[in-house]
């Protein structure tokens, strides 16, 4: 995620200052929502373990997660975190997909946040996969993408069979985290008032898995784990932030979470 936050900033400057329409203006919204102060009482990861990200970041070790055959195969779609291409994800799916899982890419390449045409996209999307496999598809969303997938099986209960989330802040203040200035200088909006409507932490009617971890250094915990009546399971990781794109543990825990009868 780290390695793209830059790009994508200098993304969104540049359709900024390609926007004929007040490109200073553009600019200067984004600047201000940058340095908007954090509320009081509402916490973040401390310090330590946000940098403890960018040593993870740094390293990047083979992934070798356990071989297993799924007795219940099923269509599944990956989703990025904010700022993240499809390709941090490959570890796990090769992994799904080793299983036995029919794996499909979310299909917008990075995730600069959302907006109505990249959602309705998605929603698309998530149809078209389950009329061509017959079966609801699993939705795994790591950080922002795990909001995303939330959103999507509301809207489409029909067409999702689960969703496992992956450090993703759907529960409490938006910005319990260590990300929402940098969202907001890149998407150009309040992280509280997103371009799609939002049934924010009001839990999906599909069965709902929230994957969390104390060491996470960019979301609070809090924010990720939720409360009862906002998830179905939630479970307790060792990892960084950005481990939850790859790491072995979060990999076998998704695998068996797929195989959990809800």
């Amino acid at each position: 995620m780290f390695e793209t936050i830059a790009a994508a900033a200098l993304t969104a400057g540049s359709s900024a200052i390609g926007n004929a329409a007040r490109p200073w203006k553009v600019l200067a919204r984004r600047a201000a929502l940058a340095r908007q102060p954090q509320p009081d009482g509402v916490r973040t990861p401390p310090l330590r373990y946000l940098l403890a990200e960018l040593r993870s970041w740094r390293r990047r070790h083979p992934v070798h997660a356990r071989e297993v055959r799924t007795a219940r195969p099923q269509p599944v779609m990956i989703i990025p975190g904010f700022g993240a291409h499809p390709r941090r994800m490959q570890a796990m799916a090769d992994a799904l997909e080793a299983a036995g899982h029919t794996v499909h890419h979310w299909g917008l390449g990075f995730n600069l946040g959302p907006t109505p045409q990249n959602f309705a996209y998605l929603l698309r999307r998530v149809g078209a996969i389950a009329r061509a496999e017959g079966a609801p598809v699993t939705l795994v969303g790591w950080s922002l993408g795990g909001l995303y997938a939330r959103e999507i099986a509301h809207r489409m209960p029909d067409k999702v069979g689960k969703v496992v989330t992956l450090g993703s802040p759907f529960s409490g203040d938006p910005r319990a985290n260590n990300a929402w200035r940098v969202y907001q200088a890149v998407t150009g909006h309040a992280v509280d008032a997103p371009p799609v409507e939002s049934f924010g932490a009001d839990k999906p009617p599909v069965p709902t898995i929230a994957l969390w971890s104390a060491r996470d250094g960019v979301i609070h915990p809090r924010s990720a784990c939720g409360w009862p009546h906002e998830r179905d399971r939630a479970v307790a990781m060792r990892c960084t932030h950005l481990g939850f794109a790859g790491d072995r543990g979060v990999i076998d825990e998704v695998l068996r979470q797929l195989e959990h009868e809800d």
